[in-house]
């Protein structure tokens, strides 16, 4: 404990230069912390909530064999600009769609997580010319109440108190609960790689901001359109799911007509992580299917 650095309290930049391991672009005057790796045609993936690129550890170099992948940091997040924003789909999907024309990507297979999803979905309703395939793990959109911390720290005063307490137990728990299925792979070492951007200043301020704007589920109108314009679509879901429960992913997977869900039984929200050996070797197959 002695050892313990504070939540929400090391400078952006010098976080980022003693643990960001990929490369930085500005965008429109915001900074963006992405990875890239392999080669061919090109996967973005697009983190959740309370994560980073990070989050795809156990998967990315696995899709990079066969693709050119990046993982993105969305701003608020991981190593991307803490500044005051109007944190939301319509902004991550702008940030998105800003991403690939700096990186000159006319097209790309798009893999989002939850929120990631969300952003996903929005940004598809605008720039169907862009998009090959869609990957959605565990996505958010769907009307759905939130999960009991969420709740919890929507609370005034109570989350700010929850978020700066100066040990591990609130992320820990909200690790265990709400987003991964299986204990064993939360490690000291797996739990310190996923929070560790949650040190920087000004995250604990985004995290609240995001959960009490309460946009996640606001995205009826536009998975409906999603719907009817014949993208390739590939729905993981984990049956253990505790935050999103598995029959709205069933619903989702109706609306989206022609699309395929696939669900993993020792799987949480987090099923990329979950069963990351079953979800890569989906996920492989389903980019190089024609």
């Amino acid at each position: 404990m002695n050892n313990f650095i504070p939540w929400n309290s090391q400078p952006l930049e010098e976080w980022s230069s003693k643990y960001a391991r990929g490369k930085f672009i500005e965008l429109d005057g915001l900074s963006m912390h992405y990875l890239e790796k392999g080669s061919g045609d090109p996967v973005i993936l697009i983190h959740g909530f309370f994560f980073d690129t990070n989050m795809w550890n156990k998967n990315i170099d696995v899709l990079a064999k066969n693709n050119k992948v990046y993982a993105i940091d969305l701003w608020g997040f991981g190593y991307s600009t803490r500044k005051p924003l109007d944190y939301g789909y319509s902004l991550y999907a702008g940030q998105l769609q800003k991403f690939m024309d700096a990186m000159n990507i006319d097209k790309a297979s798009l893999i989002g997580q939850s929120m990631g999803g969300g952003t996903i979905i929005k940004f598809a309703v605008s720039n169907r010319h862009r998009v090959d395939k869609i990957v959605l793990v565990n996505a958010a959109g769907m009307p759905n109440p939130l999960p009991i911390m969420g709740r919890i720290s929507n609370l005034p005063k109570l989350g700010e108190l929850m978020y700066k307490l100066n040990n591990n137990f609130v992320r820990k728990y909200s690790l265990g609960s709400a987003f991964m299925h299986n204990k064993k792979l939360i490690t000291e070492e797996f739990f310190e790689q996923l929070t560790r951007f949650h040190k920087i200043e000004r995250s604990s301020e985004v995290m609240l901001q995001v959960t009490r704007k309460e946009f996640f589920d606001t995205l009826t109108d536009e998975i409906k359109e999603l719907g009817s314009m014949n993208l390739p679509v590939l729905i993981v879901w984990g049956r253990k799911e505790k935050s999103i429960r598995l029959q709205t992913g069933k619903e989702l997977a109706g609306m989206l007509k022609g699309s395929r869900l696939e669900i993993l039984n020792e799987a949480g929200h987090c099923s990329n992580i979950d069963q990351y050996e079953q979800f890569n070797k989906l996920v492989s197959e389903f980019l190089a299917s024609g």
